[in-house]
């Protein structure tokens, strides 16, 4: 079932005329099981590094701004329905997305990375997982590439809703192994995971930008959110942010 959790930024920032033009009220969309990303905790409210840096930008634009949490595989669709404005989701810029939205500077970068489990006779992270199966996140970076690299060498590719899901398999034993963006799978091992799987490592040549996404038609929302990002960067507000997830730069 599609679930859809709302709740209104506690910081937004009101400008001083009287009231607040249209396009000063905006609402952003994220996934919601993404951790340590996006998430829901206990009392249905959206937390993580892309919900703070969402919210950092729209103080920062004094924009007034609710959140909304949408299933990963309907949230291009639901941007150019009009549903919400933007998504902070690490959506990955892709030259295939790009056909439909448009993408702002990137807020992190990331590569792939592989799991498996601890007993596993698979020891680097470019195996091609030939006559196993392998789990990734449906309508993502990661779903392309398992299709077109171990699909087409004889994999296996079993595709989940969410990251969740994949690595719940692969801690049952169902699966051989799960490619990933590499903070939430090192994040799920660290958490959850250490008992049964372990970290591979990086995936040559598959570093990326995770960006907002907003509609093509919207050029000035997504240079708005440019300008806004330039200046958190440089302000020390995203380290801010940012050091409360990762001991390490995410950035560059």
């Amino acid at each position: 079932m599609k679930r859809v959790i709302r709740f209104a930024s506690v910081c937004a920032v009101f400008a001083a005329s009287v009231g607040l033009a249209q396009a000063d009220v905006l609402k952003i969309a994220t996934e919601g099981a993404y951790p340590p990303f996006n998430y829901v905790d206990s009392d249905n409210q959206l937390h993580g590094f892309d919900v703070d840096i969402a919210l950092a930008l729209c103080e920062r634009m004094q924009a007034q701004c609710t959140l909304v949490a949408q299933d990963w595989d309907g949230i291009i669709p639901a941007l150019m329905a009009k549903k919400y404005d933007a998504v902070v989701a690490s959506m990955i810029d892709t030259e295939e997305r790009r056909k439909k939205i448009s993408f702002t500077h990137h807020y992190y970068k990331t590569p792939l990375s592989v799991a498996v489990p601890k007993d596993s006779d698979i020891s680097d992270a470019q195996t091609n997982f030939k006559g196993k199966t392998v789990g990734a996140q449906s309508s993502s970076t990661q779903s392309i590439y398992a299709e077109d690299v171990y699909g087409k060498a004889g994999a296996n590719v079993k595709l989940y809703p969410t990251l969740d899901e994949a690595n719940s398999d692969l801690a049952s034993g169902r699966l051989d192994g799960v490619i990933a963006d590499k903070f939430p799978l090192a994040d799920w091992i660290d958490k959850a995971g250490k008992s049964c799987c372990k970290m591979l490592g990086d995936v040559n040549g598959t570093q990326a930008d995770a960006s907002i996404a907003v509609r093509k038609e919207d050029n000035a929302l997504r240079e708005r959110f440019n300008k806004a990002l330039d200046e958190i960067v440089a302000d020390g507000t995203y380290q801010k942010i940012s050091s409360k997830y990762f001991a390490f730069d995410i950035y560059h």
